[in-house]
């Protein structure tokens, strides 16, 4: 029997392997914390289509699906999520950021939002897995997803944090896994990464035909 920390530990060790191969960018020594930083690298992201994937606010019928970002960043926490999202508040002038939280937030008033053209969402794993879960949140334009393991005062991050760490594998394994692996998807790891010799275990399986025995 394989412990859930095990299992957790190694999942988090292949996740970053996959994404220092195929990442966007390591914003981790450049941008420190400062959040007000962080537009400019999403916005080397897209190129030069940038104002046209980020900023437009009118909705395309046929061209452009409601309710599917085409940024998409995921934190821990509904406090952080809102941090993140004003690192990126000038591109969400014209197209507003949706918050993908369950503090404050009721999801029926979400999927009202989903329901018009977004550009860039942030939220919490577990609020982002049900809204995509009931068809509410689109992932078809999806082209950046913004993974923010910043750790907290007490040295948790969204990758280490208890049941916030399981709710993102879920989140993970289930919808962005397939797409990082085909190169449909490029992720940010937003904070320091942590020291993969660290971790001693091996993971269970990310996808089918991904299989990892753990070590004894």
């Amino acid at each position: 029997m394989v412990s859930n920390s095990l299992l957790s530990n190694w999942n988090q060790l292949k996740f970053l392997q996959y994404c220092v191969d195929s990442c966007i960018l390591d914003v981790s020594q450049e941008l420190g914390q400062d959040v007000m930083k962080l537009e400019k690298r999403i916005k080397e992201a897209f190129g030069a289509k940038w104002k046209e994937e980020l900023c437009e606010g009118k909705h395309i019928v046929g061209k452009i699906e409601a309710g599917s970002p085409a940024v998409l960043v995921v934190a821990p926490s509904a406090l952080r999520s809102i941090e993140l999202l004003r690192g990126m508040r000038t591109l969400t002038k014209e197209c507003h950021a949706v918050k993908l939280f369950s503090k404050h937030m009721k999801i029926d008033e979400q999927v009202s939002l989903l329901m018009n053209r977004v550009n860039i969402a942030s939220g919490t794993p577990s609020r982002i897995k049900k809204l995509i879960d009931i068809e509410a949140l689109g992932l078809s334009r999806l082209s950046v997803l913004l993974v923010d393991i910043h750790t907290d005062v007490k040295g948790y991050s969204l990758l280490t944090l208890p049941q916030v760490r399981d709710e993102f594998w879920d989140l993970y394994k289930n919808y962005f896994h397939q797409q990082l692996v085909k190169g449909d998807l490029r992720i940010c790891l937003y904070g320091p990464i942590p020291n993969g010799n660290e971790f001693k275990g091996k993971s269970v399986e990310l996808a089918d035909g991904d299989r990892e025995q753990p070590d004894s």
